[in-house]
């Protein structure tokens, strides 16, 4: 299926108001009002939420390898895991993950 580029630029600039719409929605219409409590506790979770998410696929699916898992970026995960969990600290977490990851690397 074949657009042209009229039909293209209209997709584009379709997805960009929509995109402004949905960030002025929050932003422009209710950013200088205080949010409910409830609101506030569950926004603290987003990044808790979303990092998993991107990272997963990268770990389990990774394109370097057409898809299929390897055993330095499932233990580097995990190293990292271990780290975060007992640590309570993300930049240990990220380190212990990097260093992993190149270790086992290395040694396969």
């Amino acid at each position: 299926m074949t657009y042209s580029d009229a039909t293209i630029w209209f997709i584009i600039g379709a997805l960009g108001v929509g995109t402004f719409l949905i960030r002025f929605s929050f932003l422009g219409l209710i950013g200088d009002r205080p949010m409910p409590q409830w609101v506030l506790r569950h926004l603290r979770y987003t990044a808790v939420a979303v990092i998993p998410g991107l990272v997963a696929p990268l770990v389990l699916w990774p394109g370097a390898t057409g898809g299929v898992p390897e055993p330095s970026r499932l233990l580097a995960a995990g190293a990292a895991l271990a780290v975060g969990a007992l640590t309570r600290n993300t930049i240990a977490a990220i380190l212990a993950g990097i260093v992993t990851l190149y270790l086992v690397g290395w040694a396969l």
